[in-house]
């Protein structure tokens, strides 16, 4: 019989998961000493909770303001991937965006760190936590981070 893990059934857990896998994917693009690998980690969990809590409560905003109000959250598929899904009123599921999508077309493009985001997360590498901080945020309210949060949100939109 094969057991699952505590954190198959927690979407949370799974959105930490998405967090901890950019992180390595970050080391490998940004650094690679032992300091890096710790402030990578940290910027990719980061990212990963600040793309989704960014995207949850637009989507509900948006589509309320739009008369075509949906309730978002996070979920997980069979897969066991995180991922944002959205419902309407009464309850029918409307639809599902992964997590690891939204991470890829906000952060990368044509599997690379798009060149801003890599700027930004390059400052984030160095310095205080502060500077990573103010880097961080920088790099969520970059072009490519909204322009992507954007086109997912048109596309929710468009399907209800």
């Amino acid at each position: 019989m094969t057991q699952t893990s505590p954190a198959s059934d927690d979407p949370q857990a799974l959105l930490r998961t998405e967090g901890e896998r950019l992180a390595r994917r970050l080391t490998q693009a940004l650094g690679g000493g032992a300091q890096d690998v710790a402030r990578a980690h940290l910027l990719g969990l980061s990212l990963a909770v600040n793309l989704v809590n960014a995207l949850l409560p637009t989507i509900e905003q948006v589509s309320r303001h739009a008369g075509r109000p949906l309730h978002a959250h996070l979920s997980i598929d069979g897969r066991g991937r995180a991922v944002v899904e959205t419902v309407t009123l009464d309850g029918e599921r409307h639809a599902r965006l992964p997590v690891d999508d939204l991470i890829e077309s906000a952060l990368y493009v044509g599997g690379r760190l798009h060149p801003t985001v890599s700027a930004h997360l390059s400052q984030g590498m160095t310095g205080s936590e502060g500077q990573a901080t103010r880097a961080l945020a920088a790099c969520l309210k970059s072009a490519p981070v909204l322009g992507a949060l954007r086109r997912h949100l048109t596309a929710l939109l468009k399907r209800y």
